[in-house]
């Protein structure tokens, strides 16, 4: 194992302590599943870098990244969705209120449908490696998901702390809408990447 590699199978470890922590009660712990998930996501951009700079790109690592993002984007978006259907006020994401159900889905249904895709491809010899447009859409949910999950506890540090006044109040307009619209950027890309694999190796249906 390389070091891209190794360090993308560092990223997949990582991955089951975000809901531990994003889940467990005291701010501490939400603070620290923030911190879990920044790290996770810069070692994606780490290892790919890596890999390409020193040559060191495998079909091995093209298959654990992808696997890897999925992993860290189920572990993350799942105590997001249960998070923000709790009933008190600190629950709701900005713009969205509680997390759609169909939101949820498009985005598992594409990484789903992707990943057949990629299951399919290997095993008449052929590795899809992620495209642009696969690679913005995780863009968007890792911007989405990092600043959902400072939002929560730095919500309920202000709200026990009585911030309040203009800087605040500006911080907390720009974080909301920064949700709100990768949120929303997020689905787009989902349903238009999901798209872009399925004509781009179309040419898969006549190898069946």
């Amino acid at each position: 194992m390389n070091i891209p590699n190794a360090i993308t199978a560092a990223r997949i470890a990582m991955c089951p302590v975000i809901p531990f922590l994003a889940l467990s009660d005291g701010v501490g712990n939400r603070y620290a599943a923030f911190l879990v998930f920044l790290l996770a996501a810069l070692t994606d951009i780490w290892d790919g870098q890596l890999a390409r700079r020193y040559g060191w790109v495998t079909d091995t690592g093209k298959l654990l990244d992808p696997l890897a993002d999925k992993l860290l984007l189920v572990c993350t978006f799942v105590p997001l969705y249960m998070i923000s259907h709790r009933t008190d006020e600190l629950g709701a994401l900005p713009w969205w209120g509680a997390m759609p159900l169909w939101v949820v889905l498009v985005i598992f249904g594409r990484e789903a449908l992707v990943t057949s895709l990629r299951g399919y491809a290997v095993r008449r010899g052929i590795v899809i490696a992620a495209g642009k447009s696969g690679k913005l859409k995780t863009l968007a949910l890792s911007v989405f998901t990092g600043a959902a999950l400072l939002w929560y506890p730095l919500a309920a540090t202000a709200a026990d702390s009585g911030w309040s006044g203009g800087p605040w109040e500006l911080w907390l307009g720009l974080h909301g809408a920064l949700i709100g619209v990768t949120l929303g950027l997020s689905v787009l890309l989902s349903l238009f990447s999901m798209a872009d694999y399925l004509w781009r190796h179309r040419s898969l249906a006549s190898r069946s």
